[in-house]
């Protein structure tokens, strides 16, 4: 298996490309210590485990791997009532049963131009998802994105690991076939410890790597270079008011680097023009601010000349 590099390079992505692969490079700038981790849950086969704060990159992080590698790349989005089975396949048992009430009344022949309606082939009602696409692969491994899995109640992550360990397979009860991963999915997992700590039998099956905030000034500088074309001065300008933004004390949710490249984009395109750098530095209201705060007590701290 290739190892991840990073190298931002869309010349190194291979020209056999997966269909389901992302189309578009996912500018990814990662320390060597995340690109180490990345290596080792790939070559280990075991899930990469991100935490961090909101809008440190944790999910887009998937997106490179895949695109970097040309490997498809398969999405679970975790809610509170998620279920492991549903990452697997759907079934739909209401449609053939009423796929066999209707061969049974109707005179004619039913359409089948938009689906095929067979009620005696039960793989006409199945319809794998992101782990049962990852599983189906036949030439090389997906990436599946199991995103914010603290969301889902505590039994899901060990669930989890049933079908993420050896033998790496599954059963389609309503066919009865076995679907075994000839190429294990790396798989990448994402956290924001909503409900507390994880199990403590999914935590030793995991690698894991908390995503630190690039509290440097050339690292959000590198990352905005990365995202978004943005006058210079107003670059530096910005990251310095963003930075002692974070700084501050009794913030509730302290802005991420979505939060912050969005911010930016307002104050280059939002106006006629962008937002004057040497204003930026001397105003004493933050402008746009409504893109950097998401809880009433901080908006309104923020608006407060001396809080700044």
């Amino acid at each position: 298996m290739k190892r991840l590099t990073f190298t931002g390079n869309s010349a190194q992505r291979s020209a056999a490309a997966h269909p389901d692969s992302p189309q578009q490079p996912e500018p990814y700038l990662a320390s060597e210590e995340l690109i180490t981790a990345v290596n080792l849950a790939i070559f280990l086969r075991r899930p990469l485990l991100l935490e961090g704060e909101a809008g440190c990159g944790k999910t887009r992080l998937a997106t490179a791997v895949a695109y970097e590698l040309g490997l498809p790349l398969y999405r679970w989005d975790v809610r509170s009532t998620t279920k492991y089975q549903e990452g697997l396949y759907e079934y739909d048992a209401i449609l053939r049963l009423h796929d066999v009430n209707l061969t049974k009344h109707l005179p004619e022949q039913p359409d089948t131009s938009q689906r095929p309606i067979d009620p005696s082939n039960p793989n006409n009602y199945l319809e794998l998802k992101a782990l049962g696409k990852a599983f189906d692969c036949l030439d090389r491994p997906a990436v599946v994105l199991i995103d914010e899995i603290d969301k889902a109640d505590l039994d899901f992550p060990n669930d989890l690991l049933t079908v993420l360990d050896e033998p790496w397979s599954f059963t389609i009860r309503e066919t009865g076939e076995v679907k075994q991963a000839k190429y294990p999915p790396i798989v990448i997992i994402t956290s924001n410890k909503e409900k507390g700590n994880l199990p403590a039998p999914f935590l030793r099956r995991c690698i894991y790597y908390f995503i630190e905030f690039p509290n440097q000034r050339e690292q959000l500088k590198q990352i905005v270079a990365a995202h978004r074309q943005i006058p210079q001065a107003l670059v530096d300008v910005a990251t310095d008011r963003f930075l002692t933004v974070r700084q501050q004390e009794g913030l509730f949710k302290k802005p991420g680097t979505s939060e912050f490249l969005d911010w930016l984009q307002a104050l280059t395109h939002f106006g006629s023009k962008p937002y004057p750098a040497k204003k930026l530095a001397k105003d004493e209201h933050l402008p746009y601010r409504e893109l950097l705060f998401k809880l009433r007590a901080d908006w309104r701290n923020a608006a407060r000349p001396a809080n700044l």
